[in-house]
C-alpha cells in the first residue's frame, strides 16, 4: 500500500516528510542558523506535495512530464541562493531536505532515508571536524579596513617583512563610497 497512490501511502509520504524536514530544521535551529524548523518543513512539504501532484498528474493523463516536482526543485533553489546571503551550508541544506521531500513524494523510502542519515550526519556530526582542519590550517583571511588605499601597500610590506606569504588580495565593493577601504 506505500507504494501506491492512496489517502494512506499520501500521508505517510507527507508525514514522513514533515518528521525528517523538523530534525533538520531542528538540528539547524538549535546552532542559531537564519533558516531552521518551519524553513526545512516548508522546503520539504512542497517539495513532496509537488512529487505526488506529478505521480497524480502523469497517472490520469496519457502523457504526462514531471513539471510541477522540476519548478520546485527551481524554487527550493532559489531559496537556496537567498539563504546563501547567511549561511551556503544552510542554503545546501534547504536544497538537500527539497530533495529528500521528492524522494518521498515519489515513495522512494530507502532513497530518502539514506539521502536524511546523510544529510543530518553532514550537519550534525561533521561540524567539529571541519573546525579541528580549519584551526589546524595555517591559511587563513583577513577583513581588513583602511582609511586609504595607500595603507595597503604598507600592510602588504609589514606582513611581508613578517614571512607571510600572501595568496590574494580582494576589494569589497560593498564599501564603496563609505570613506573606508576594505580588503
Amino acid at each position: 500500500w506505500t507504494d501506491e497512490l492512496n489517502v494512506r501511502s499520501v500521508i505517510l509520504r507527507i508525514l514522513l516528510s514533515v518528521m525528517l524536514a523538523a530534525i533538520i530544521g531542528c538540528e539547524r535551529s538549535s546552532k542559531r542558523h537564519s533558516a531552521g524548523l518551519r524553513t526545512f518543513i516548508l522546503v520539504s512539504l512542497a517539495s513532496t506535495t509537488a512529487m505526488l501532484t506529478d505521480l497524480y498528474l502523469c497517472r490520469s493523463a496519457t502523457e504526462g512530464f514531471p513539471l510541477i516536482s522540476a519548478a520546485a526543485v527551481v524554487g527550493a533553489a532559489m531559496i537556496s541562493v537567498n539563504a546563501i546571503l547567511f549561511s551556503s551550508t544552510t542554503a545546501a541544506a534547504l536544497w538537500s531536505c527539497g530533495l529528500v521531500g521528492m524522494a518521498l513524494g515519489a515513495g522512494l523510502y530507502t532513497v530518502a532515508s539514506i539521502s536524511f542519515l546523510a544529510l543530518f550526519s553532514s550537519l550534525a556530526l561533521f561540524p567539529p571536524i571541519e573546525r579541528y582542519m580549519k584551526d589546524n590550517s595555517n591559511h587563513f583571511e583577513i577583513h581588513l579596513e583602511l582609511k586609504s588605499k595607500g595603507n595597503l601597500q604598507y600592510f602588504v610590506t609589514t606582513v611581508r617583512s613578517l614571512g607571510i606569504r600572501i595568496e590574494d588580495i580582494e576589494s569589497n565593493p560593498a564599501y564603496l563610497n563609505s570613506g573606508l577601504s576594505v580588503y
